[in-house]
């Protein structure tokens, strides 16, 4: 039955407003014989009038009443829900969900945000900060839009585009052996404890890929899920680590040259289907168009 009525609840929510037929017509765009034929077959699909004549208009009985208040319930959410899919797919008022690794919530995100909102105000954002096998897995179930994370995806379902091209260094204390070296091999660090990110996270890849092409595998003394935290354990003598270059110098660390050289791509990453809300391709347009 709630499949049948469901379409004539609105005729009734309005008719406990008003009591008119004939505005009721006008407001649902159909002709009054319509609203009356759907009054009527309301009465039959519950057994009992759901309006009775009062004066020129109409009046809702008790169980119109019912069914109204039901209506106006459920219509409620409806609304609120329609209302946000139409600023879902307005490119001024839509919403973007951007997961990136947490070393890139620094500098790279911040900036194209607000670069990005001086232009297009009234776009909100939802920001994921987590590890690359976590980002990919959102953006599978459709739970983020975009992403910044390295290495690039090999997904075929996932597209993406190079934003920044980042040297891979050696992080050591300043008091280790190795820190007034210019340049070490990947293969001296053999009998080093590392510190490193956890499994999952792109760099904590790169760093096995590198030290198994030198004929090892690196020996984690300590993992976290933040850059910042490595560099911390690094700082207090409890390993060394391959990881990005900073942005800024961090006291107590060096920071050095590795051979071979190594590098990592930042991608900017989306659904290959490319069914994007306006918001949400335009700041994946703008964010392409300001890294390239």
């Amino acid at each position: 039955m709630a499949a049948t009525i469901a379409p004539r609840l609105a005729m009734l929510r309005l008719l406990a407003l008003d009591g008119n037929v004939t505005r009721a017509a006008a407001v649902l765009g159909v002709p009054q014989p319509t609203v009356s034929r759907w009054l009527a077959a309301l009465a039959a699909e519950v057994g009992a009038p759901v309006v009775v004549k009062d004066g020129r208009g109409v009046r809702l009985t008790r169980v119109g009443q019912l069914l109204a208040s039901a209506a106006s319930a459920a219509m409620g959410p409806l609304e609120s829900g329609a209302r946000q899919a139409l600023e879902e797919i307005d490119p001024e008022k839509g919403r973007v969900v951007l997961g990136f690794l947490h070393m890139l919530g620094r500098s790279l995100v911040p900036e194209l945000l607000r670069a990005f909102r001086f232009r297009h105000p009234r776009v909100r954002f939802g920001l994921i900060q987590s590890s690359r096998a976590e980002i990919i897995a959102r953006m599978r179930s459709g739970e983020v839009d975009l992403a910044f994370y390295s290495p690039p995806p090999d997904e075929p379902e996932l597209a993406w585009a190079p934003v920044q091209r980042q040297e891979i260094k050696l992080v050591l204390p300043d008091t280790h052996r190795l820190a007034r070296r210019s340049r070490v091999e990947v293969r001296e660090l053999a009998d080093e404890d590392f510190v490193g990110l956890e499994r999952g996270f792109g760099m904590r890849q790169i760093t096995d890929d590198m030290c198994a092409a030198a004929g090892f595998t690196p020996r984690l003394s300590f993992e976290g899920q933040e850059t910042d935290t490595v560099r911390g354990l690094v700082s207090s003598g409890l390993g060394v680590a391959i990881l990005p270059e900073a942005e800024l110098p961090t006291p107590g660390l060096v920071e050095i040259s590795l051979t071979p050289q190594a590098s990592r791509v930042v991608a900017l990453v989306w659904p290959a289907h490319d069914q994007l809300t306006p918001a949400v391709r335009a700041f994946r347009d703008f964010s392409a168009a300001q890294t390239s």
